[in-house]
This record gives C-alpha cells, sequence and structure tokens, in this order.
C-alpha cells in the first residue's frame, strides 16, 4: 500500500518541489498540499494522510501550531519538518521533533532544479522506508496491545513523560566489565532530539562523568539541540568545541558537519578534538568516529548507549569498546522511531541490556554509580 503524504509550504515552489520528489520515489502517493498552517490541519484531518510535509514558518498558523493542533485532535498522521537552514529554523525545528515531528529534513540551498530534486529524493527515500516500517510495527503493537491482559500498548505512549517509569530490561548478554565508567558515550540518530529529551533531563546534576554524544545533524541544529537540552537538564549541555576538556557533570554534543573524536591529554583529563575528516556510513558526525577515538585512546573507560535511528552506525565502535570491557545499552524496537542502529547492535551481539527510552536514565545511573549492571 502506498504511503499517503500531504504537502505544507507557504512557497508554492517549494511545494511543487516536494510533490516532485516524493512523487518520484516508488510507493508514494501526494494526496494534496495546503499553503498555510490552517489548511494544512484541516487536510490532514479530511484527508488522513500518512504523512504531512511540514514547513515550520507558515502564516496563519506556523509549525508548531500545526502540531499542537493535530496533537489535540487526536492525529495519527506523522510529521517530517521541512527546515531552513537558519538559527531560526533550527530552534523551530528542536521544539518540532521534541513534540513527536518524526524526522526533518533541510531545504535545498542554491542548487538548480534538477539537482534539488535530485537531493530531496535521496534524503527523503530512506526516511519514508523507516516511517512505513515504523507504522507498520506500531499498527502491529496497538493490535496486540488491544488484546486482554497485554501491556505491549504501552508502546505509543506520550514523547516525554513527566517522570520516567520503573525500569525494565530485556538482557541479551551478560554484563561485560566488573566497575563503574568513568565516561558515557551516547549515539543516536532519527528520533534523537525525543529520545535525549527522555534521558538526559532525569539524569542528575551530581552524576559524576562526562556524556559525550553523536547525534547525526547538519551544522546549526546541534547548537539548536543543545541549548534546548540545556534548558531541561541539570547536567550541562552544549555543543563541544575544539579542545574542550571532558568535565563531570557535563554533555558535549557533536557537532553537525564535523566529526568528534575523544584523545588523552597529560595532564589525565581527556579532550574532545574536532575535525573535518571525511564522512563515515554517509554521517558527519559519525557515532562510529567517537566510539572508536573511545577505545583506542581511553581503554576501559566509557559505558556505551545506542538510541533510535537509521542504519548501523555506532557498530563498529562498539566492537573495539567491548574489547576493553564496555557496558552496552541498545534501545528496543517499540519505543526508537527507526530501529535500525539499535538493532544493529543487538544483532551483532553487543547490547549487554536492550532497554525502552524511559528506562535508559535510570540504567545509566546505576551503572555509572555502581549499583549494579
Amino acid at each position: 500500500m502506498a504511503l499517503r503524504v500531504l504537502v505544507a509550504d507557504d512557497s508554492l515552489v517549494f511545494r511543487r518541489a516536494i510533490t516532485e520528489a516524493l512523487t518520484a520515489i516508488p510507493d508514494v502517493q501526494v494526496v494534496g498540499s495546503a499553503s498555510n498552517g490552517r489548511i494544512a490541519v484541516q487536510k490532514v484531518l479530511d484527508l488522513k494522510p500518512d504523512l504531512l510535509t511540514l514547513d515550520m514558518e507558515m502564516p496563519e498558523m506556523d509549525g508548531l501550531s500545526v502540531l499542537q493542533a493535530l496533537k489535540q485532535a487526536g492525529s495519527a498522521t506523522s510529521v517530517m519538518v521541512i527546515s531552513s537552514v537558519t538559527m531560526r529554523g533550527g530552534r523551530l525545528t528542536m521544539q518540532a521533533l521534541e513534540r513527536g515531528a518524526f524526522d526533518f529534513l533541510t531545504k535545498p540551498q542554491g542548487k538548480d532544479a534538477a539537482e534539488s530534486k535530485a537531493m530531496m529524493i535521496r534524503e527523503l527515500s530512506p526516511r519514508l522506508r523507516a516511517l512505513a516500517h515504523r507504522r507498520q510495527i506500531h499498527d502491529i503493537l496497538r493490535t496486540a496491545g488491544s488484546a486482554p491482559g497485554s501491556g505491549i500498548a504501552s508502546a505509543v505512549a506520550p514523547l516525554i513523560p513527566a517522570t520516567p517509569p520503573p525500569p525494565t530490561t530485556s538482557t541479551r548478554s551478560p554484563p561485560s566489565r566488573l566497575g563503574p565508567p568513568g565516561l558515557v558515550l551516547i549515539g543516536v540518530s532519527t528520533g534523537g532530539p525525543a529520545a535525549l529529551a527522555r534521558v538526559l533531563p532525569f539524569l542528575p546534576a551530581d552524576l559524576g562523568v562526562p556524556i559525550a554524544i553523536v547525534q547525526h545533524m547538519p551544522p546549526i541544529f546541534t547548537q539548536s539541540l543543545a541549548e534546548s537540552l540545556s534548558s531541561r537538564c541539570s547536567l550541562q549541555v552544549r555543543e563541544a568545541a575544539d579542545g574542550d576538556k571532558l568535565v563531570a557533570g557535563q554533555v558535549l554534543i557533536a557537532p553537525g558537519g564535523r566529526q568528534m573524536r575523544l584523545v588523552a591529554a597529560p595532564d589525565a583529563v581527556a579532550r574532545v578534538q574536532i575535525t573535518d575528516d571525511p564522512p563515515e556510513n554517509n554521517c558527519r558526525p559519525a557515532v562510529d568516529y567517537l566510539f572508536r577515538s573511545a577505545a583506542m585512546n581511553l581503554p576501559g573507560r566509557a559505558m556505551a548507549v545506542i538510541l533510535t535511528g537509521m542504519g548501523c552506525d555506532g557498530t563498529l565502535g562498539l566492537r573495539l569498546l567491548k574489547r576493553h570491557g564496555c557496558f552496552t545499552i541498545a534501545q528496543d524496537e517499540a519505543t526508537s522511531v527507526v530501529f535500525g542502529m539499535p538493532k544493529a547492535a543487538i544483532d551483532a551481539g553487543l547490547a549487554d541490556v536492550v532497554l525502552p527510552v524511559d528506562a535508559v536514565a535510570a540504567r545509566i545511573l546505576s551503572f555509572v554509580k555502581g549499583r549494579g549492571s
């Protein structure tokens, strides 16, 4: 069955461009378009598409207002933000992702029509495949969850609960280290801002170790992500800069469009290096790049977390980390927006525990404080 898409953008040029790109992708049907937010909401309610591509800055109702209206109406339509590459666009996109948008795509800048279309097809295709798979999984979970005595319905819980639930776990392999770590590494991609917003705010200021994160994002957006998370966390969250020290209680996010690695220093305080090394797994920043540096330069000091995301970035780096006893958490399928990265780690036998996203913070805290694995 074709994925049914509604396109909302106040620019006729972009509406046409997005529509043409979507139409060129197999198993995708564009069912309509909207030139402002109010029309978009009404058409979503009337047409019930699987996906709404949403411009954040539109007349009548902006993108955040559209998301709020759809939530209040109980719409099941997924939303993909089409964002401008600006600081304001980055901030609005982070807010949209944290409020439930599936993913985002940046508008082509300074490209001719053919190149823009090719770029959008290339960027949209894997996202739409992942969305189609996600909707199938959630349909299965909802059907199973409606059966008497089933607890699977929790897979469609609110994005950011007021308090984390008690941790539950699916142990796939015995823990591979004995002592608590001195560093937490997190790799995440599609669905990352919402996932991080369900993990980092539940970690205390006295966690006692630094956290280094790779979130697949272009420039500007990682700064907006760091600012958004910092506003709701006890920990200090910011975009990493070259030469930063790894300080307990601080969260450093790799800057978009660049690579981040960790290195040892003569004063025994590990530091960050930001480089322009090539992409890995078609990603820059790349999770493998960060994990590999920790395995090589800070052996035996890290635990690792793989959250929602497309592809398999992070798996090769985990193999190296595991040689030095790294304990690894992978997010489960039911709470992942896209189960690619966690699944790759699990299938490779590299995940010590598999957890729903709302149980990840409690497990990190327990392990860091040495209260068990």
